[in-house]
């Protein structure tokens, strides 16, 4: 896949007037062809984590498992749509009967869409993707990863911190992994930096059976969560369905 260099481009500084334009007008459209691409994909819990941890691996297998509870609770699975824990998430959705998605991210390496997505859109800026991961979601699980699920989680957190989206439910998943992480929060409790009250806007377990049902009390109720009603019907000239 060729490298798209737009994006490179505008974050070096100061562009002509056209090329800014220009840009500017692409992450419209991708912004215009996301919501038509999901409008009708109902409520999501989504899944974060690596695009490198493969079948076989506890926390793909353990993916698998806490992604066809959740998709029992009605909601749809939403991903990166690539490899790995992405993979794991949609299928463990599939297997169950849920329905899938994921906004897979144009990258010249690593990421191509994985088979278990019922409706899946390429996007080429992270920043469009990450919006449109959260604006269709009601809570979010934190699987092993790396730097894009980090940052996917403390760009959360912020957003949750700060008001500027719902107190939505998030889970962190698999405390032996992500242990010197929260030692680093605790961190930054002890300097100031963050209050005690952060640490409780998000769930830090092993427990599937905990994160369920944590998803479950924090979203259902609290945001009236109910199948989308028959009056609503997709338009194909929209790109929706």
């Amino acid at each position: 896949m060729k490298i798209d260099k737009s994006e490179i481009e505008f974050l070096e500084g100061r562009q002509s007037r056209f090329r800014e334009f220009y840009f500017t007008l692409k992450v419209v459209w991708e912004f215009v062809k996301g919501f038509r691409t999901l409008h009708f994909v109902g409520p999501c819990i989504t899944i974060f984590g690596s695009a490198r941890l493969h079948e076989g691996d506890p926390d793909y297998e353990r993916t698998r498992e806490i992604s066809g509870r959740i998709a029992k609770l009605g909601f749809t699975i939403m991903t990166g749509g690539g490899p790995g824990i992405m993979e794991a998430a949609n299928r463990g959705a599939r297997e169950v009967g849920g329905r899938t998605v994921g906004v897979n991210i144009e990258l010249p390496f690593e990421q191509q869409p994985n088979p278990y997505l019922d409706r899946s859109i390429d996007i080429r800026y992270f920043f469009v993707r990450k919006v449109l991961m959260l604006k269709y979601s009601y809570g979010f699980v934190i699987m092993p990863g790396g730097y894009g699920t980090l940052d996917e989680f403390f760009e959360t957190m912020t957003l949750i911190q700060t008001k500027k989206i719902d107190k939505f439910p998030v889970v962190v998943m698999n405390q032996a992994y992500h242990t010197r992480l929260m030692e680093y929060i605790d961190t930054m409790i002890e300097r100031g930096t963050l209050s005690s009250d952060d640490k409780k806007l998000f769930l830090y377990t092993d427990s599937i059976d905990e994160a369920v049902e944590y998803l479950h009390r924090n979203t259902v109720d609290p945001f009236q969560l109910k199948k989308e009603s028959k009056s609503w019907r997709p338009f194909r000239w929209l790109f929706e369905g």
